[in-house]
């Protein structure tokens, strides 16, 4: 996929330009070359071609979240091209998937440093075709893009192999590329612990551009009621019946969802139940979520949501099975912490003006924050994610890298 020498590009586009880079659209008819203007103040380090080649080659590859094996065996095979041995761990099994977390140690001087990005993309994600244009990555419109996260991915690729390739200080890097962040960070917790020695790093996941920091995100509970009515013939019988879904309606409607503040948001997502429409209801299940910056505050309104849906049933007659789950801890790092000082001082020295931001969506970096590990979240310049409209800008691609490797000579130099 990636490689250090000098004539990845030459592999990946037979026919390409002098200059720029080209891509085949999926029928392997046409070359399509980039003839975009080239940002000429970025370092000579970054490889713009080798980097918009690697990015380019993942986002094509499908890998929705529990489905990550094609890009796991691209990245292996890679990453050994580069020389690094890569663990794949058994997160896969345990989760009910078809690849695991995979972690690569590359040693160095210093204290450890982790990198993270996941593998998996939401949908659709089945036969993307990248294109370039004016600069910009796009897809053809009718997928995402999967700059969420493989923008991460080949930036922190092509890190290391400019890291590798100039034989430049570096830490003892811990570079861990996970499984199925987007159904609920489920492989970076699932990940073993004892596999990182680390106790500070970077998750590469956050929209923004190169610059933002992410410091503080919330806590997430998710909520699942399932409301037991009574079926009865809707026109024959009605009254003999108890309607869950009138029930679980009532119980919707005296909840607060939406911005409750600043800090905190409640949603209902998922509502199912129901056979025909000529029988009352005697079953319905609603899925949901709280969140918020203030772990306080994220409690009250997930009892709330409780309490409003307990006293609809009570009063309807139905029944009522609640579940609640914290999916992952908010956190909240200090401007003086190794991480975001590091990234300052790195950003800064590229001449950027750095920002620290919170955000309202969870990743990786709630899991390795919540097990000790001070982990911000950088901005990679993805735009309009989850969508069929998320594009990401050649230029901050190489920005994401060029931070990257600067993190790491400020890290090897021991900055505290």
């Amino acid at each position: 996929m990636f490689s250090a020498v000098k004539t990845a590009v030459n592999l990946w586009c037979p026919a390409r330009p002098l200059f720029g880079f080209c891509f085949f659209d999926r029928a392997g008819l046409s070359v399509r070359p980039f003839l975009g203007r080239i940002n000429r103040e970025v370092s000579s380090l970054i490889d713009e071609n080798r980097l918009l080649q690697c990015f380019i080659e993942l986002a094509e590859v499908e890998s929705p979240s529990g489905g990550e094996r094609q890009v796991a065996d691209l990245l292996r095979a890679g990453l050994g091209r580069l020389g690094l041995a890569v663990r794949e761990d058994d997160a896969g099994r345990r989760s009910g998937g078809n690849a695991g977390n995979l972690v690569v140690r590359v040693p160095g001087r210093g204290e450890p440093l982790l990198l993270c990005a996941h593998m998996d993309t939401v949908g659709p994600c089945h036969g993307v075709r990248a294109r370039v244009a004016d600069g910009v990555v796009r897809s053809a419109g009718d997928t995402v893009l999967g700059g969420d996260d493989k923008a991460g991915i080949a930036a922190i690729i092509e890190m290391l192999t400019v890291l590798i390739e100039k034989d430049l200080p570096h830490p003892p890097l811990e570079i861990v590329f996970t499984i199925w962040e987007e159904g609920g960070l489920r492989g970076a917790d699932l990940l073993d612990p004892a596999l990182l020695t680390a106790r500070y790093g970077y998750t590469l996941d956050s929209e923004g551009p190169p610059g933002t920091i992410v410091t503080r995100a919330p806590s997430q509970e998710k909520l699942v009621f399932t409301v037991k009515g009574r079926a009865a013939h809707a026109g024959v019988s009605p009254e003999e019946g108890i309607n869950a879904i009138h029930a679980a309606a009532r119980g919707v409607a005296a909840m607060q969802l939406g911005r409750l503040d600043f800090d905190t948001t409640a949603n209902i997502g998922i509502i199912s139940g129901g056979q025909a429409i000529n029988i009352v209801p005697d079953t319905v299940r609603l899925e949901g979520e709280t969140r918020s910056l203030a772990g306080e505050k994220r409690e009250r309104q997930t009892r709330l949501m409780v309490e409003a849906m307990e006293a609809a049933c009570a009063a309807c007659g139905a029944g009522l099975e609640k579940e609640v789950t914290l999916m992952f801890r908010d956190f909240n790092l200090a401007p003086e912490s190794r991480p975001v000082r590091t990234a300052l001082t790195a950003m800064r020295e590229l001449g950027l003006t750095p920002a620290l931001l919170p955000s309202g969506g969870g990743s990786d970096a709630n899991i390795f924050n919540g097990r000790g590990i001070a982990c911000a979240n950088l901005g990679i310049g993805m735009r309009k994610v989850h969508t069929t409209e998320e594009h990401i800008l050649v230029s901050d691609l190489v920005q994401v890298a060029r931070i990257l490797v600067r993190i790491a000579a400020q890290a090897a130099g021991g900055d505290r």
